[in-house]
């Protein structure tokens, strides 16, 4: 029997669809805990596809490409080296589950298929799996291994069998992505499923960006007595050697590494630095071009992105014309100075006066309104596009969720983007994520240490300046305000009525809800970004917009 085992865990960053790619990704994380002496190797969440692959797991060809690289690494196990345990599609009788796979010894040793399939907010596996029947243990040199998939331990029934069918410790794969709060959520999960069973957990979760989605990581093992002996670090890559020991009272693991998971802000801004990242590098940018106004939000846009990228890859052009203030020239190119990254000025005045003379018959007798300004940022649009094509690197858009839930955006102007990494943000979380950035210098950032932004950018009331003296809350409520509100009605769902009574006019709240409502149009031709909060456009709230209800 079996007393002493050491388990590597394995926190990567995949990349959906990259079968051969992510194999040998396992590969070389298998040689690096063969090294340090590891028994087991423990991965992901479907690792070998990438999670979450969507409908192209769908794919005939993807299902047997991970098949034959699943056993491809099964037989290199025949080296006498550590087992894996990997993620992966895996098809029985034409059916495909999300499975972990046991590989040891040249084989593949067995299969567990994970049981309760999310479908819920951004997860739609019941659309592309079929749920795996209630596993039992799976025996690796001598020991049971219970190995419930993500899902399987957020209710007890799982775990609750393994534990009764002889499971001795708990090994979870996970793709559990990011948000807000969410870490918290998992850790008080896990010691849920520890004290009904009486086992020790080991959480491996992936890392890396995907879409709109952010893994971070942060895996950890817990005892049976519910103390943390492991804690990897959030938002980057990691293998850590654990050391397990049977004892009387079942198997313990030796305390190893602890990394303290970042604060609020830093873990919003390392996940916009992550997915941003990611999408660029994974969809293979040359870099990112935005234009930079002199506000808030293009300034933060600009320093996440030279802090996932660096410098060299980002482009900011500022494109002014007939309204943009001095001090917005002045604070566009301070911020592009700060961050050090390439910086032109592009003016627009000439096209927009074309398109407004083109117009001109058609426009006869009518007063200047909204039209023309939307000409204005779509014009901004279209120039950033060009400079697209021409060089190749992506458009980032840089417009707030508070501004976005209200329709406070031109479709194919300001909106005209390949990414967003404010998409999920509102207003007053960029206030505060600025002024965290000028004081911080997050770990892994490859943009300067120091202020970002000056703090005029800051502190100056936010304005598209379209018009003469416009400002944002001249059309919007105090974002203070419009954000509580849009909290309630997006997030928390709430009634009207339920919003009124903590404070907030009757008008107001239904103002908000009726722009809400009527810029749905607008968000489904939105960019994507990245995930932050409960809720996000997209993904996770998804209305008709087709839509007569008003509460």
């Amino acid at each position: 029997m079996t007393d002493r085992l050491r388990i590597a865990l394995a926190q990567v960053n995949p990349t959906v669809g990259d079968v051969e790619g992510n194999a040998e990704l396992v590969r070389r994380n298998r040689a690096a805990a063969a090294g340090q002496g590891a028994d087991l190797v423990v991965f992901p969440e479907l690792v070998i596809s990438g999670y979450p692959p969507e409908d192209l797991v769908l794919k005939p060809s993807l299902q047997q490409r991970c098949r034959a690289a699943v056993e491809k690494l099964a037989a290199e196990t025949a080296d006498g080296g550590p087992g894996l345990i990997v993620g992966t599609p895996w098809v029985e009788q034409g059916k495909v589950y999300n499975a972990a796979v046991l590989l040891d010894g040249g084989a593949v040793v067995g299969a567990r298929l994970k049981h309760d399939l999310p479908n819920y907010g951004v997860f739609d596996e019941k659309r592309v799996f079929v749920p795996g029947p209630m596993p039992g243990p799976i025996v690796f040199r001598g020991m049971r291994l219970g190995v419930p998939i993500c899902e399987d331990i957020w209710t007890p029934d799982v775990v609750e069998c393994l534990q009764e069918t002889g499971a001795e410790i708990l090994l979870v794969p996970n793709g559990s992505p990011y948000e807000l709060d969410k870490p918290d959520e998992r850790s008080n999960l896990a010691v849920a499923r520890v004290v009904e069973t009486g086992l020790p957990l080991a959480y491996v979760n992936q890392v890396g960006g995907q879409d709109e989605l952010v893994f971070d990581g942060a895996s950890f093992v817990l005892n049976a007595d519910r103390s943390l002996a492991v804690q990897l670090p959030a938002y980057e890559s990691a293998l850590t050697v654990t050391d397990w020991t049977r004892t009387g009272d079942g198997w313990r693991c030796a305390p190893a590494e602890r990394v303290a998971p970042p604060a609020r802000n830093e873990g919003i801004y390392r996940a916009m630095m992550l997915g941003l990242g990611d999408y660029v590098r994974k969809n293979r940018f040359p870099g990112v071009v935005l234009g930079l106004s002199g506000g808030i939000d293009s300034a933060l846009t600009a320093a996440v992105a030279a802090d996932a990228l660096g410098p060299d890859k980002v482009w900011a052009i500022m494109l002014p014309y007939r309204y943009t203030s001095p001090e917005s020239l002045e604070d566009a190119k301070a911020v592009a100075d700060l961050l050090g990254i390439r910086y032109d000025v592009v003016a627009i005045g000439d096209p927009v006066e074309a398109v407004n003379r083109g117009l001109a018959p058609i426009f006869d007798g009518k007063k200047p309104d909204i039209t023309e300004e939307n000409i204005q940022s779509r014009m901004r649009g279209l120039t950033l596009m060009a400079v697209s094509n021409k060089f190749g690197h992506m458009v980032l858009t840089t417009g707030n969720k508070s501004e976005n839930s209200v329709g406070y955006a031109t479709l194919y102007g300001d909106m005209c983007g390949g990414f967003n990494a404010l998409k999920d943000l509102y207003k007053t979380t960029v206030f505060e994520l600025s002024r965290w950035r000028n004081q911080h210098h997050p770990p892994g950032a490859l943009g300067p240490a120091g202020r970002v932004m000056p703090e005029r950018v800051i502190d100056k009331p936010p304005s598209a300046e379209l018009r003469p003296d416009q400002r944002d809350e001249d059309s919007l409520l105090p974002y203070g305000e419009l954000d509580a509100i849009l909290e309630c009605l997006v997030e928390r769902e709430l009634p009207v009525d339920e919003i009124v009574a903590k404070g907030f006019k009757r008008e107001d709240v239904k103002k908000i809800e009726r722009l809400l409502y009527l810029a749905e149009y607008k968000r489904r031709q939105a960019a994507p970004g990245v995930k932050i909060t409960r809720k996000q456009f997209g993904r996770d709230r998804r209305y008709p917009i087709v839509n007569a209800f008003r509460d």
